[in-house]
């Protein structure tokens, strides 16, 4: 079982492993002091965390109410959520900019207070959100499925109120799903290309800015950047497992 289940391990790390190896250390050591390449993995971390954080603010009482109640027409609720997962992303971007065009309604309305909803940091954050809401919601869904209705019952017939059964049991239980989600929905948008270069060619991320550097330079001058991406990516993965799992060992000991 191992063995066959190890393929798809070296099926990731054969690729990446090949472009380190190839990549001019050279350049990538001149691109890790090139503003325009800070900027843009730095607008690529930040953004996808804006969505992040947006997506769970509204995406976990949306997650609780799926793995609550049961209702007709939740499988379609539930199919359309995961609709972006399946669309090709620059499908997505289309449908995002039609929605949030400064000639579309909700875009005039952003573009009246000021707001510019094309080729800025809020177009990039919108379409970051788009492409990752499936990735947190079905996280978290699956996290409070987790949690016993039982419990919850138990503490509301003894007088607790909802807000404290949701925010002192249904959620701390439910949080190590909840964090994976965060965790899965942020990479997500750290790794969008497709709806963003739809939305914003300009601010530059970094998926836009390796894109820009391979047409115009050659696979040479791309490849440092995505090598930093991917440590970039790779060492917040690391960092959030680890505090992830220092979590659950801390409630397992006690």
């Amino acid at each position: 079982m191992l063995l066959m289940g190890s393929f798809l391990v070296v099926y990731i790390i054969w690729p990446l492993a090949g472009m380190f190896f190839r990549a001019d250390w050279g350049i990538v050591a001149s691109t890790t002091r090139d503003k325009v390449v800070l900027g843009a993995l730095w607008r690529s971390i930040w953004t996808a965390a804006a969505a992040t954080g947006i997506i769970a603010l509204f995406g976990t009482p949306l997650a609780y109410f799926l793995a609550r109640q049961e209702l007709r027409g939740k499988s379609v609720l539930e199919a359309v959520i995961d609709v972006p997962i399946m669309v090709p992303h620059t499908v997505a971007g289309i449908a995002v900019l039609m929605t949030f065009s400064p000639k579309a309604p909700l875009g005039a309305m952003l573009v009246r207070i000021g707001l510019s909803p094309v080729n800025s940091h809020l177009a990039i954050i919108l379409a970051c959100m788009f492409v990752s809401i499936p990735f947190y919601v079905d996280a978290a869904r699956d996290a409070f499925y987790g949690v016993s209705p039982r419990l919850e019952n138990v503490s509301r017939t003894l007088g607790a109120s909802f807000p404290h059964v949701f925010f002192r049991i249904s959620l701390p239980l439910a949080k190590r799903g909840l964090v994976s989600g965060l965790i899965m929905s942020w990479a997500r948008g750290v790794s969008e290309f497709g709806a963003i270069v739809i939305m914003a060619y300009h601010p530059m991320v970094a998926p836009t800015l390796i894109y820009d550097r391979f047409a115009t330079f050659g696979l040479k001058f791309s490849t440092p950047i995505a090598v930093q991406l991917i440590l970039v990516c790779l060492g917040m993965f690391v960092v959030l497992r680890v505090l992830v799992s220092g979590k659950r060992r801390e409630v397992i000991g006690g």
